[in-house]
């Protein structure tokens, strides 16, 4: 029975990966939270009184924190989820951001090194890392072109899981994982901003003096997934000899070669230098502006009733004389990433990896939550 140490396990990614992983194997789930006055478990409040689920004070910023908990659980597999993970907010507090992005992972490897080498390591990588991209669509050869001190901040710890990776034989991987939403994403994120937002305006459109939904730059472009799918990418990372066939084939042909067991701590040094980093995606792209129609369209704002009018900071977007959507500067980025695009290929055809949910569907999926909800 494997014992797995998930981060960030309050919010979205990580609560869907314990989901995920309590519904599809007899593991051990040691859910890491950091201690706070007011508890913010509602993303994880049907998991509590699960006996396989086990929830734990883990600091990520915490190096002795860190160093105590791998050296107790000694875990199979830890998955990091925890970070700072809104980019608009990465210029205003930098340093905390690449504390928490970059040194965190330090401090993780660096335990796992020593208290448990045979550990498999999952950091959550993201899309920004490409940034200021030169190709279309972004596959895992791209160059990292960060925009933002959080984008930096991934680019950082990547390089950190590719060195303890090579240097000292840890099971390590660091994803590309594109946008990816879904019902438990944190309001402060643009998609569920939308979604709240429209299930509040459709309530109170009635009133003359409702506010419309303000936003940044309209047409920014986005590679959108459900998270849900996005999860059980990360788990066959973490276990790529069992997906990938040709890795399956090269793992068994290497045992047969050696006339004794082949100790787990060799075994995985094996396999450190043959695993790869995937992109996770939906290998298409939208502009927020879509996002925002199709979600007042899921509402009742039938797209053929609405229209935009404007241009740039003037531009509105109406229904019935009533504005909607307006655009608020305030919102604007130093450094805007145009456009992300991913190519999920490799992860496709090697592990066999797939998203179950299209945009619409995502879309509709989160508006229906949010009205349901306001």
């Amino acid at each position: 029975m494997n014992k797995i140490i998930i981060t960030g396990v309050t919010g979205q990614d990580g609560s869907l990966m314990a989901d995920f992983l309590l519904n599809n194997s007899d593991s051990i789930i040691i859910a890491g939270v950091r201690r706070l006055s007011v508890k913010n478990h509602e993303n994880i409040k049907h998991l509590i009184n699960n006996p396989r689920f086990k929830l734990i004070n883990l600091d990520i910023a915490d190096s002795q924190n860190i160093d105590l908990v791998i050296q107790k659980e000694k875990p199979d597999y830890f998955i990091n989820f925890a970070a700072n993970s809104f980019v608009g907010v990465s210029w205003d507090m930098p340093e905390q951001v690449m504390q928490a992005n970059t040194m965190a992972v330090l401090y993780q490897l660096e335990a796992i090194r020593k208290h448990a080498p045979n550990c498999r390591y999952y950091n959550a990588g993201s899309s920004e890392e490409f940034g200021d991209v030169v190709e279309v669509p972004q596959k895992e050869i791209h160059p990292l072109r960060p925009r933002s001190p959080y984008g930096a901040s991934k680019c950082a710890a990547r390089h950190l899981v590719k060195v303890y990776r090579e240097s000292y034989g840890l099971y390590a991987v660091q994803g590309w994982l594109f946008n990816h939403e879904g019902v438990r994403r944190g309001e402060e994120f643009v998609t569920r901003k939308i979604t709240k937002n429209v299930a509040r305006i459709y309530n109170e459109y009635k009133n003359e003096n409702f506010k419309p939904l303000e936003l940044g730059n309209m047409d920014s472009m986005r590679d959108w997934s459900d998270a849900e799918d996005f999860v059980e990418g990360v788990w066959m990372m973490l276990n790529q000899e069992k997906y990938n066939s040709v890795l399956k084939c090269r793992l068994n042909n290497h045992k047969s070669m050696v006339t004794a067991p082949i100790p787990q701590e060799q075994e995985t040094a094996w396999l450190s230098k043959k695993i790869q980093e995937y992109v996770l995606s939906s290998n298409e792209t939208h502009k927020i502006r879509e996002f925002v129609e199709e979600a007042f369209n899921f509402a009742g704002f039938a797209k053929d009733q609405c229209k935009w009018e404007g241009k740039g900071l003037e531009e509105k977007y109406i229904h019935e004389d009533k504005v909607l959507v307006k655009i608020n500067p305030e919102f604007y980025r130093p450094a805007e990433v145009d456009i992300l695009y991913g190519d999920s290929s490799r992860a496709r055809n090697e592990l066999g990896w797939k998203p179950k949910t299209n945009f619409l569907s995502l879309v509709e999926k989160m508006v229906r939550n949010d009205l349901k909800k306001d």
